[in-house]
């Protein structure tokens, strides 16, 4: 996971869980209209997981910025979901990008 590494130093959980969310927010089309995410047959409702996925970083950030740190397991956690979703959606065609799924490898 290069975009893990700051330098050549390797960030502590909280640090990683502040760049997995940031890249998520980067890689993880939020913004979409409702109208766009409900079209045609799903694989798995968009909306729904997209609702969840945001309400999980919400929640991370609220517990980093609480002082909370992070274990290894909530990290790949939250990548692994993050992975999850964004298979949903590119199942879906909503995903207007061919880029890795967030957080490196899938």
């Amino acid at each position: 996971m290069s975009t893990l590494r700051m330098g050549s130093r390797k960030p502590n959980t909280t640090e990683a869980m502040r760049q997995v969310i940031a890249e998520v927010r980067v890689r993880i089309p939020f913004d979409l209209p409702q109208a766009r995410l409900c079209m045609g047959n799903c694989h798995g409702c968009s909306m729904k997981l997209l609702q969840f996925l945001d309400g999980e970083l919400e929640s991370w950030e609220r517990r980093l910025d609480g002082g909370e740190r992070p274990g290894f397991e909530e990290l790949s956690n939250l990548v692994r979901t993050a992975r999850k979703v964004h298979r949903v959606l590119e199942r879906n065609g909503l995903t207007g990008d061919q880029a890795p799924p967030p957080a490196g490898r899938s």
